[in-house]
């Protein structure tokens, strides 16, 4: 009987992830087609990387207004409207007949977003896990996971056989079948009792800008963001260029390591174990370390550095993520939007800031921007963020260790 009643939760949750993954996958989708994009639009390396910053700073607008409009119209609802609005640009991305139409439609993706992406962790905490425990936020992360390659490696593979316009429209079809699965069966989330006695949200805001840990934890999850965001956007043009002149297909396989990211719950338990603080300084570092084996002229070296880096990049946000939960003892819904939205923000800058180093120093130049942002990082860590005066429940580490938002 239990048994049959889990299998029923798990396949009631499909379509809410066919929905999360088909985010993910538009979110990245230009991320591995970077080169394609500048030749077709005849734009150089670095705003051919505004196809990703500006998909991620508008996220981070967006955030603070899908999480609040969830509040009010309920969080199945968000997620059905989110994903439904979100076909509207990914479908005529193909049809750009300019680089800033492009832009404009990614931005407008970007908006649509948070509806899916901030809503989700809510969503899940309150709809599956008191039924699946932390085996639903591990799915959640799966359809994160499979989202970002399929974004990278479907349409880098699709774009090397039929061209890119092809391939951003094939993508269209993701969002369209999850919005209709999720409108016909997605259940709604439980009833939530009415907030009573609250402080103004401006007053949460100042009271946890105030929180060292959390201004900590918020520095070094960005500086990862950023550092992370730079190597994956123009590894690519490292790829495609001299000493290795790879094919799309080839340059493509070496976002495969994201899967990689379905081993970070076992950094979560770590970080609980020995310090979230410990755990994100020693990740950042295995991060660097990774960084600078790309600088190898050797295939092999890169790839291994690359794949050492991502690993590190998903342990350590997941550490530090856990470091934010850890840091405050209510107001925890306001507190991840300020994590998230710095976070995104100084993600966007990762995806453009690098592409001037590269048109100016080449490889060594990102790994040497993404190295010093890192050591801002572990600055802040250092510096700021004590000891932690608060343990989580069982029940908010089962969920908080396997959740990662990338």
């Amino acid at each position: 009987m239990g048994s049959n009643s889990t299998d029923g939760v798990l396949g009631g949750m499909t379509p809410f992830l066919a929905g999360v993954a088909a985010m993910f996958a538009s979110m990245y989708s230009t991320q591995a087609i970077l080169p394609d994009l500048g030749k077709a639009f005849h734009v150089s390396p670095s705003r051919s990387g505004l196809t990703i910053s500006v998909v991620i700073f508008a996220l981070a607008i967006g955030s603070w207004i899908w999480g609040p409009l969830s509040d009010r119209i309920g969080r199945r609802r968000s997620l059905v409207y989110s994903s439904t609005a979100l076909i509207v640009p990914t479908a005529f991305l193909s049809f750009s007949p300019n680089f800033e139409t492009l832009l404009l439609l990614r931005t407008a993706q970007g908006l649509c977003m948070p509806g899916l992406l901030t809503v989700g962790v809510p969503y899940v905490t309150e709809t599956y896990a008191p039924r699946l425990g932390g085996k639903a936020m591990g799915l959640y992360t799966s359809a994160l996971i499979a989202g970002s390659v399929t974004g990278r490696v479907g349409v880098a593979l699709v774009t090397s056989v039929a061209g890119w316009r092809t391939a951003l429209a094939l993508l269209a079809i993701m969002p369209t079948a999850a919005a209709v699965m999720m409108a016909r069966t997605l259940p709604p989330e439980p009833s939530r009792p009415a907030p009573t006695g609250q402080r103004s949200q401006g007053r949460k805001i100042l009271t946890l800008l105030h929180n060292r840990n959390l201004v900590a934890a918020t520095i070094g999850g960005s500086a990862l963001m950023f550092g992370f965001m730079g190597v994956c956007s123009y590894i690519p043009y490292r790829l495609e260029h001299p000493p290795f002149s790879l094919s799309h297909a080839a340059t493509s396989a070496i976002f495969g390591f994201w899967i990689l990211g379905l081993l970070t719950p076992s950094a979560g338990r770590l970080a609980y174990r020995f310090g979230w603080r410990k755990m994100a300084l020693v990740t950042m570092a295995t991060c660097a370390l990774g960084g600078a084996l790309t600088l190898i002229p050797w295939l092999p070296a890169v790839a291994a550095g690359f794949g050492l880096m991502t690993v590190s990049n998903f342990a350590a946000v997941t550490t530090v993520q856990i470091g934010v939960g850890l840091s405050v003892d209510r107001d925890h819904g306001t507190a991840t939007a300020i994590y998230y939205s710095v976070y995104y923000s100084v993600g966007a800058l990762g995806a453009y800031l690098p592409g001037i180093l590269w048109q100016d120093f080449g490889w060594r130049g990102v790994i040497a921007g993404s190295l010093g942002v890192y050591v801002v990082g572990a600055a802040a860590l250092v510096l700021l963020a004590g000891r932690v005066w608060r343990r989580l429940s069982p029940e908010e580490l089962t969920i908080d260790e396997a959740g990662i938002t990338l």
